[in-house]
């Protein structure tokens, strides 16, 4: 039994049941659940206000498991980089970027990806494995571990993989990351970004919190991003924005800046054009030096007037700088250069349900 997998509620009613099997006072559940997520350990042998013999009992029935720290990279702007070893090709990566008193957690919720973006790092690895729902919140919960003080304040789903292709483990590490007996942070504070699976987008909708979204557009018309993303074969963009019109919250646009590829005066107004009636926020990013060989990043002047061009159009615009540029931090970047791995070509999913 992995307590760590399990919601909230779930976990709770089997640290009870297991209390009472084994003969334990009822009382030891106000002491044995905190300790998954709101003041978790590393291994119940650090649990010391329990009694010896029920944390030996503990960790033999109901084990922690926990990731090795195979690569940490601090980049000189405060961005910090984790490489994860969950072990069967689970090496993932996760970034930390503190920004004042916000601490923002990238992570990630595959090995690899399947969809093969044409700049990104993952999609050149490959599809490995789906992450377990354990394996997604540990990257939050070993933070915690370090030091509980310096939890982050934001997790932003947008790491290795695509989370919407793992969605039944994305959902659970949804509700692990939110509930206030598990993780405890407020659904405002956590984003999902996809570039786009429509039916579990409809069931990520479908969900009363208000996680916030983020859609990998990069393109602002179906022929262009087909070129960069081939999901756009499977899901096109109109059917994408026709669920995201329903979206009772505010969608972020995420839109990577790939100079003479999408950064044109054009494209910038097909973007507000795209945007405006959803009252969507675009966030324009400068293409990471490391994530896409063969590619170079717009220039910051032309990423400027790209941005004026679509704020004068009635669109919320922001730009975000780049950080750890002096790290791998480009998602994928650090796990290619390690070689956890084996390699698994790209290949584009026909596995999610219509």
């Amino acid at each position: 039994m992995n307590l760590l997998n399990l919601h909230p509620v779930e976990a709770q009613a089997t640290v009870a049941g297991w209390l009472n099997t084994h003969g334990e006072a009822a009382y030891r559940a106000r002491q044995v659940f905190p300790r998954l997520w709101q003041r978790p350990v590393a291994g119940w042998s650090d649990a010391t206000d329990l009694p010896l013999a029920l944390r030996e009992r503990l960790d033999e029935s109901l084990p922690l498991p926990r990731p090795t720290l195979a690569t940490r990279q601090a980049s000189a702007d405060g961005t910090v980089k984790f490489l994860w070893d969950f072990g069967s090709g689970g090496a993932v990566e996760s970034v930390l970027i503190p920004e004042g008193r916000r601490r923002t957690l990238c992570i990630s919720t595959q090995a690899g990806c399947a969809y093969g973006c044409v700049f990104c790092a993952t999609g050149r690895m490959g599809f490995v494995r789906h992450l377990e729902p354990w394996e997604i919140v540990a990257q939050v919960r070993e933070l915690m571990l370090e030091d509980a003080a310096d939890r982050p304040t934001n997790v932003v789903f947008m790491g290795m993989g695509e989370p919407l292709h793992n969605w039944e483990a994305v959902d659970s590490a949804l509700s692990i990351l939110n509930d206030p007996s598990g993780v405890g942070l407020g659904a405002r504070h956590i984003t999902v970004s996809t570039i786009g699976i429509v039916p579990n987008l409809v069931k990520f909708a479908a969900r009363p919190e208000q996680f916030r979204l983020a859609l990998s557009l990069h393109a602002p018309r179906s022929d262009l991003r087909r070129r960069l993303m081939p999901v756009e074969k499977k899901y096109p963009l109109p059917k994408v924005l026709a669920v995201l019109e329903k979206l009772p919250r505010r969608t972020t646009f995420e839109y990577v800046m790939i100079r003479d590829v999408n950064d044109g005066v054009t494209e910038a107004a097909e973007l507000a054009a795209l945007a405006q009636p959803i009252g969507a926020l675009v966030n324009l990013l400068p293409l990471h030096p490391g994530g896409a060989p063969g590619f170079t990043a717009t220039p910051p002047d032309r990423i400027k007037e790209f941005a004026r061009v679509v704020g004068d159009r009635g669109v919320s615009v922001t730009v975000r700088r780049s950080r750890g540029l002096d790290i791998s931090a480009a998602c994928g970047q650090l796990r290619i250069e390690s070689d956890q791995s084996r390699r698994v070509p790209p290949q584009v999913d026909t596995d999610v349900e219509e």
